[in-house]
């Protein structure tokens, strides 16, 4: 197959494959249910590889992401969306989720699980509901377990509704955190007579820790899949692992120590997640990007660069999941070679 048009996603299945399987057997070994994410890929023929590997269902972050990989893979039949649903819209395209798929979705609040009791109470079937908690991240989820709690009754006694259990995304180091909230919050609910099905948690940077929160039962990792520059700073894995490049050309090198490439901000993405600079040149790690413009990347090195005009480099991205968000279809690689192109089947879908 000719190489691809510059720049190009490239995504090396092999080592796709790999990453699955490696968190696959230690979920397996310390009997926990994967989820995984589904926003780092976008794809269903990748959602298919990893419940093929065991996977209970999926992650979706969106209303529209779930419909699309829904749409592209009738294997899809568990999904949990993690996210508050809040409108009219979005809550009439979630019924009609629920009547094709096993649906699960979160709140962390009494007006979330309001409008999701509103729409759901002249449904056959209840729509399964999980506390969002937050255990350190700071972003969405009640404060505390005594809030996660009350809210789970309210859950519980809403029509329309079943309590689903409890779920947090956490930062990163941080499962003790989840383990002292989650079965502290737990044992409330019970205590109150709500039985709690499912104690779901995530985080690629942390899924290796995840057996020391044993009140876990389920895990949902996302760039694990793929892994990125922001991983392999973490120490969560090598360059090796990472099954997602951006291959992007030499246009200019206009000076003995720089270079320019044509991957810019709408390939590569500006996003620094606590690093300096916007990826890592394979092979070349006296390299670095230290700026990028919407259509130029800034390659630069304390040595002559060596690069010629025309030649081409490979790029881990700091963050693998914006990438896919960025382009229309990706090139895969198979034994090394680029063997056809995936449409991006959920991409733009941000509602």
């Amino acid at each position: 197959m000719a190489d691809p048009t510059t720049p190009a996603v490239l995504i090396d299945l092999d080592v796709v494959r790999r990453n699955i399987r490696r968190f696959q057997d230690y979920a397996d070994a310390h009997g926990l249910r994967v989820r995984p994410h589904i926003k780092t890929h976008k794809l269903p023929a990748i959602a298919r590889m990893q419940l093929a590997a065991g996977a209970i269902g999926v992650t979706c972050q969106k209303v529209s992401e779930a419909e699309a990989m829904i749409e592209g893979s009738p294997d899809i039949r568990d999904v949990l969306i993690t996210y508050n649903i809040i409108g009219a819209e979005k809550l009439a395209h979630l019924v009609g989720l629920a009547r094709r798929v096993a649906l699960s979705v979160v709140a962390d609040s009494e007006t979330v699980v309001e409008g999701l009791s509103g729409a759901f109470a002249g449904e056959p079937a209840p729509l399964r509901v999980l506390v969002e908690c937050n255990t350190g991240a700071d972003r969405c989820g009640v404060a505390t377990p005594e809030a996660a709690a009350v809210l789970a009754r309210q859950i519980a006694a809403a029509p329309g509704l079943a309590f689903g259990g409890l779920m947090t995304y956490p930062p990163a180091g941080g499962v003790e955190k989840v383990q002292e909230f989650m079965a502290r919050a737990k044992a409330l609910i019970e205590e109150a007579g709500v039985p709690v099905p499912v104690v779901s948690s995530g985080g690629t940077p942390s899924m290796t820790s995840a057996a020391r929160a044993p009140v876990t039962t389920e895990y949902r990792p996302g760039t694990y899949v793929y892994n990125d520059r922001s991983l392999v700073a973490r120490g969560v894995c090598g360059w090796e692992d990472c099954a997602l490049t951006v291959l992007a050309t030499v246009v200019s090198v206009p000076a003995a120590n720089r270079a320019i490439i044509d991957a810019g901000s709408k390939a590569l993405t500006s996003d620094l997640l606590g690093l300096t600079g916007y990826g890592h040149v394979l092979g070349r790690p006296d390299i670095a990007i230290d700026q990028l413009s919407e259509e130029h990347g800034r390659l630069v090195s304390e040595r002559p660069i060596g690069l010629t005009v025309g030649e081409t480099v490979r790029v881990v991205p700091n963050h693998a999941c914006v990438v896919t968000n960025m382009v229309d279809e990706v090139h895969v690689v198979e034994g090394g070679e680029v063997a056809g192109t995936w449409r991006v089947a959920a991409r733009g879908c941000i509602t």
